[in-house]
């Protein structure tokens, strides 16, 4: 075929006339319309087959043409996502005691972010309401910030200085604290690094492990007082220490006392043994009466050939105790009575929050000081107010009151020890200190340094040179995975007049309570 011969068939090919007439053309005709058919064909037959295994499970009834049977589709959604798999359980990081012992330092195998799967805010509670204090305590500060000035002038009296910067814990040594409560603050600190990984602000801050506050509110009067910034477990009305959860809420080595939630669970089971209404109907308090005056004070209402103040005492000999392996100091044992009473020892007394967990009431020794929690608390609603100054007769009354009240007395303990067990749980400690530490970090007006004589400080650091109940404790108080949530939303501070509202209805009621003290005695006195 010559090339114009080829180029004219090329041509004929490609016209209209011959692309609709040729076998090609018919072709392809075909191809598409058996295409369509087939494709109807099995979009009917999925229509059918989905319609009979609806029917067969009962969401459509076939007879009346009915809907979706809402019942039958619960169950079937019931099946469904009892078969999906529960969510792995966090990926877990023990002590690696054995990388410590050959480097003796810190290893970085533990995550320094975290990612909870429950990120939703909007869905994540608001803190209890005594996290409004963190604004009152670092009120003094508000308009002037923290300069590092602040924070060296608090060193005189404090016992080590932590820094944490960019998510690693520092810590500088100044000088030994009481028994190992320095030791378990840190380890604390360092537990809340671990469960929320990244964080944690870059800080620096100063802490005092003593009883007492020492930073006088009247030597810091005036916009530009610029008090120093020290941090320790409780402080008072004059004074402006930051209070800060105290150590024994990751254990007491030296009194046997197990770590808070473990020490919770054990308190929540002793409270089931003897039900309230079947406790002794008297008031108990068991401790060491000579760390403070108005302890041995206390001893005086002890009952007598003479008077029954309605009270049951008991010395707490701690060295006696220990050799005796604490037989006699189990926390969950002494749930056993109507009433407990709180009283202060050379400062605060660890005792406060154990004595509040029995489901009795408390019958509360007018305070002198305040940990971090006690402010939230309200006389009548958590505890009942007892006068420092008439012990005696105050606990008697208490007593006698509660006896003839029960239903109020009853619900008095139970208010008071749901406080504990619930709004002071271990994951409220926790965001406590984590919301303290982010409000102080917001302050500061200086970067934060790692100290030339300070020590990187790690789990392993702190547990695995240790042994005995110390290393138990620690093991026990170990945060082994970052959380699976975000802290709880931290409530704004009160305004004036909220504030003011709130401590004019608790100093209402503790004279209430006083007024119908007062009564009683006068009437007894009249008809004696």
């Amino acid at each position: 075929m010559s090339f114009q011969d080829e180029k004219l068939k090329n041509i004929f090919w490609l016209r209209p006339a011959y692309q609709k007439n040729s076998w090609g053309a018919k072709w392809r005709l075909l191809y598409k319309t058996s295409l369509a058919l087939a494709t109807n064909i099995l979009l009917l037959l999925l229509f059918v087959l989905i319609v009979s295994f609806l029917a067969f499970l009962g969401w459509i009834y076939v007879v009346n043409h009915s809907s979706i049977s809402y019942e039958n589709a619960l169950k079937f959604f019931n099946k469904s996502t009892k078969s999906i798999p529960p969510p792995l359980p966090p990926l877990e990081y023990p002590l690696d005691c054995i990388a410590w012992d050959q480097s003796k330092t810190c290893t970085n195998n533990y995550p320094t972010t975290y990612k909870p799967s429950n990120r939703d805010r909007s869905s994540n509670p608001t803190c209890p309401d005594y996290f409004r204090w963190i604004h009152e305590d670092l009120k003094p500060w508000k308009v002037t910030g923290i300069t590092r000035d602040m924070v060296e002038r608090a060193r005189e009296t404090a016992h080590f200085r932590l820094v944490i910067l960019y998510g690693k814990v520092y810590v500088e040594k100044f000088r030994e604290s009481i028994q190992t409560r320095a030791l378990f603050t840190i380890w604390g600190i360092v537990q809340l690094v671990r469960l929320y990984p990244g964080k944690l602000p870059d800080l620096e801050l100063m802490f005092d492990c003593d009883d007492r506050p020492v930073i006088p509110s009247k030597d810091y009067r005036g916009p530009n007082a610029r008090p120093p910034a020290l941090f320790r477990y409780c402080s008072d009305w004059w004074s402006l220490d930051i209070v800060f959860p105290d150590w024994s809420f990751w254990g007491w080595a030296e009194a046997n006392i197990n770590p808070w939630r473990n020490i919770l669970k054990d308190i929540k089971e002793g409270n089931e043994k003897v039900k309230w209404k079947d406790r002794e109907p008297y008031a108990y308090w068991k401790g060491n009466p000579h760390v403070a005056p108005w302890r041995g004070d206390l001893m005086t209402c002890n009952p007598t050939d003479k008077d029954d103040w309605n009270t049951r005492l008991f010395i707490q000999d701690w060295n006696e105790e220990e050799k005796k392996g604490f037989i006699h100091s189990n926390l969950a044992d002494q749930c056993t009575y109507r009433y407990k009473i709180y009283i202060e020892g050379h400062g605060w007394s660890v005792s406060e929050k154990y004595v509040f967990a029995c489901d009795s009431p408390v019958l509360l020794m007018t305070p002198r000081f305040h940990d971090f929690f006690i402010r939230g608390m309200v006389p009548q609603r958590h505890y009942w107010p007892v006068r420092d100054g008439d012990k005696c007769r105050s606990l008697k009354f208490a007593v006698e009151y509660g006896n003839n009240h029960t239903q109020k007395a009853e619900a008095i303990g139970a208010a008071g020890s749901h406080f504990i067990h619930e709004d002071m749980k271990m994951e409220y400690v926790f965001d406590y200190i984590f919301h303290l530490l982010n409000e102080y970090a917001k302050l500061l007006k200086f970067k934060p340094i790692i100290p030339p004589n300070s020590q990187e400080i790690c789990a392993e650091a702190l547990a695995c040179p240790t042994d005995g109940k110390g290393r138990k404790f620690k093991e026990e108080s170990l945060e082994k995975s970052p959380s699976n949530s975000i802290p709880c939303k931290l409530p704004p501070p009160y305004d004036l007049q909220a504030l003011k509202a709130f401590n004019d209805e608790k100093f209402k009621l503790t004279k209430e309570v006083e007024k119908w003290e007062s009564e009683y005695w006068d009437k007894l006195s009249k008809n004696p």
